[in-house]
């Protein structure tokens, strides 16, 4: 191991380069619940330039060393068990601002840089990131990417994939390649971008990505509406057929609803982000809709708006439970709320019936396959994110069951023959 740490340190320095014995035992906690050996990887690298992580994996490459990319680790515990990893290879400090195109509504970072800290940049301008992580103080630029961790802003912006306009990435055997520009309108190159986007480390190492950004809203108010199942579902059905634009629109379950405070039963969350007359006239034309089904509705904004929302990421993160399984589900959205009915804590977007689902008694595991098996039946999938070691070693975590998984396991080739990046962590064990 010392040997393994020694070489990479003549790359990144010994001050970026951490022997397993000197790594904090928290981070030794989250890596290995993300890999399915009990042998610990020799160390961590933290590679400051796009050049220096392009040494690094061609030094791994010529070892045919296994490799385990990540940024602050987050998200580590998120799909399938890595085998057998000999160095983990951190973006954390690969964090600047390369350019912030104000005019151009488009900006370039580091795939190490804090979404946090990027949505502070982009606020001093009047602009944001049109994501809402799970994770928002801790995740990475890169981590979002590679997990295609969107959230609720969807309903208005679309997914990671609609906004990403360029990627920089590490090849498997240490080449440094590009795709896309910065500029919105751009038609250079393959669309590698989709193909990165949810890839989980396993084709190459991100190391820049271009975002296309949105100007901030003038003002923003939440709804909420809560009460019988069967009025919710309808609620949300009038909201899919109507000429209101929410930014945000979510389906909560049962003790989601009850855990915030906002009531009883199923709960429905729209956020609205205009100019003031705009937000007024649509949340009070909701509001009456749920009236009229008699579900109680309470208007959010401000510091209370920026609360509720916080306290939802919160109650949805898995990192406050360690024997919790999360999992990521896709329904038709009319067969959302007979989902959440059987769930314990769980959110499901009402336009794409795409969402999380939390399970924590102890029959975790039948729960999520006999949900699984309601997904699939109702034409969706569930996959888990998040679960203890020993959950994840009796499950498939991907429940993948269309016919692409030779193609997948072709483009795997492609771009890692070897099998060095991330080796178990995607579909079929890619």
């Amino acid at each position: 191991m010392k040997a393994l740490a020694s070489c990479f340190a003549s790359i990144v320095g010994t001050e970026n380069t951490v022997c397993w014995e000197d790594v904090p035992i928290s981070q030794r906690k989250s890596i290995l619940q993300a890999i399915a050996s009990p042998t610990a990887p020799g160390c961590i690298v933290y590679p400051h330039t796009t050049e220096q992580l392009a040494q690094v994996i061609t030094q791994a490459h010529r070892n045919k060393w296994r490799v385990l990319p990540c940024g602050s680790g987050s998200k580590l515990n998120w799909g399938g068990l890595v085998k057998d990893v000999d160095v983990v290879v951190s973006t954390e400090r690969l964090n600047q601002l390369i350019e912030h195109a104000v005019g151009d509504l488009t900006v370039t970072v580091e795939a190490g840089m804090k979404f946090s800290h990027l949505q502070e940049m982009l606020a001093n301008s009047g602009q944001f990131l049109a994501l809402d992580p799970i994770t928002q103080d801790t995740a990475t630029i890169g981590g979002i990417v590679a997990t295609a961790d969107t959230g609720s802003l969807r309903q208005r912006y679309g997914t990671v994939r609609d906004q990403l306009l360029g990627i920089t990435f590490v090849r498997a055997d240490g080449q440094i390649a590009k795709a896309g520009g910065r500029v919105v309108k751009n038609v250079a190159g393959y669309d590698l971008m989709k193909l990165f986007t949810g890839s989980f480390g396993t084709l190459g190492v991100i190391s820049q990505v271009t975002f296309r950004v949105y100007p901030m809203h003038e003002i923003s108010q939440t709804l909420v509406l809560t009460g019988d199942p069967k009025a919710i579902s309808q609620s949300a059905g009038v909201l899919r057929g109507s000429a209101l634009t929410p930014t945000q629109a979510d389906l909560l379950s049962t003790k989601l609803v009850s855990g915030l405070g906002l009531g009883e039963g199923l709960g429905l969350v729209v956020r609205f982000q205009s100019i003031a007359e705009s937000v007024k006239e649509q949340s009070n034309r909701l509001l009456e809709v749920g009236e009229q089904l008699g579900l109680k509705g309470t208007i959010y904004s401000a510091a209370d708006e920026a609360d509720l929302w916080r306290i939802l990421r919160e109650q949805i993160d898995s990192s406050v439970n360690e024997s919790a399984i999360t999992c990521k589900i896709g329904v038709l959205p009319t067969s959302a709320v007979e989902v959440l009915t059987q769930a314990d804590v769980g959110w499901i977007h009402i336009a794409s019936g795409l969402g999380v689902l939390r399970f924590e008694s102890n029959n975790g595991i039948d729960q999520v396959l006999g949900i699984r098996n309601l997904c699939q039946t109702n034409r969706g999938f569930l996959t888990i994110l998040s679960a203890p070691v020993k959950v994840k070693q009796q499950l498939d975590v991907w429940g993948y069951t269309g016919n692409a998984e030779q193609l997948m396991r072709r483009i795997k080739e492609q771009f890692d023959k070897e099998y060095i990046l991330s080796p178990g962590r995607f579909v079929g064990g890619i």
